[in-house]
């Protein structure tokens, strides 16, 4: 469950450019660019000041997408994400005002400080990339990715994720603390979020579908890597100290990053490692225990890889 070696040019430029604004972060920059590959959301969970929103102002710049952004407060409205209706004097109607969700890429900003009412606001948007505003349903742009920020440690004023929401986020992934050499190039030079604006975009939203469509596509799976990953997911459904295993949404992202994971690495068909890169960053969320810490959830999910065969 380790990240893996880039081979593909297109994303191994597309590393080097962003690791000039965030160094020390290629393999959360590798987690990012995989999800978004595989057209799905990212929780980043780590303590303030390591980097969350610069990366994904970053990665937005880079990949040519239009970026919105929300900073959630406990008074923030589901209105403020989605938008509204507004009554026009002058025309006497209402006229729709749309809201940052209209982005191709939106950060959510502290997403758990926001209450569950506007919370909730975000589940149609990341489900069915649609929203619904007083009876009028509005596609959203495509690509549409959300990108959440939440600290792990700070419990005042926050409102915990529901499982429904945390189902919907393909990959949790945790920045860390920055190497000690990147630290003291940061400290030596300073931040480097003024360049941000100098970032060239290497794509643009077309590209970054028919990317996606290639991957879905052209990437191979045998019934064989269908059968082990069935079994990962199956096992984490009858341990006896997971309460909720893997849901099938889970498994579809699972398999999506495995796609993903070959394609970055130059190959076109799936093998069991693809399935096991990334796997932490796709399962570790949407698992429930009857008791115990994160640890013991590390511990099982890393238990069951290593029982499940990997013949193919």
């Amino acid at each position: 469950m380790n990240a893996f070696n880039v081979s593909n040019p297109q994303v191994r430029d597309a590393l080097a450019r962003l690791s000039v604004v965030l160094n020390g972060k290629d393999d959360a920059l590798v987690r990012v660019l995989a999800c978004i590959f595989s057209n799905g959301h990212l929780l980043l969970e780590d303590l303030p000041g390591l980097g969350k929103t610069t990366l994904a102002i970053a990665v937005a710049r880079l990949l040519g997408l239009k970026f919105g952004r929300i900073q959630c407060t406990n008074d923030l409205l589901p209105t403020d994400v989605t938008g509204l209706n507004i009554f026009k004097m002058d025309r006497g109607a209402f006229e729709f005002h749309a809201g940052p969700i209209f982005n191709n890429l939106v950060l959510v900003d502290e997403i758990n400080r926001a209450t569950p009412k506007t919370q909730s606001a975000l589940l149609e948007a990341m489900g069915e990339e649609q929203a619904t505003i007083d009876g009028t349903t509005y596609s959203l742009p495509r690509p549409f990715f959300v990108v959440a920020t939440q600290n792990p440690v700070e419990h005042s004023g926050t409102f915990p994720l529901p499982e429904s929401q945390m189902d919907r986020f393909m990959m949790k992934v945790s920045i860390g603390y920055p190497p000690r050499d990147a630290e003291r190039e940061i400290l030596r030079v300073g931040s480097r979020k003024d360049e941000l604006d100098d970032l060239p975009a290497l794509f643009d939203p077309e590209e970054i579908r028919g990317i996606q469509q290639t991957i879905e596509r052209e990437i191979q799976v045998s019934e064989r890597i269908l059968d082990y990953l069935l079994e990962v997911t199956e096992r984490t459904r009858s341990h006896p100290n997971i309460a909720a295993g893997i849901s099938t949404r889970g498994a579809m992202s699972l398999l999506a990053l495995a796609k993903t994971t070959a394609w970055m690495q130059g190959r076109g068909y799936v093998l069991p490692e693809d399935v096991r890169a990334l796997a932490g960053e796709v399962l570790l969320h949407r698992i429930q225990l009857r008791q115990g810490t994160e640890d013991v959830k590390r511990e099982i999910l890393r238990a069951i890889f290593q029982e499940v065969p990997t013949i193919v």
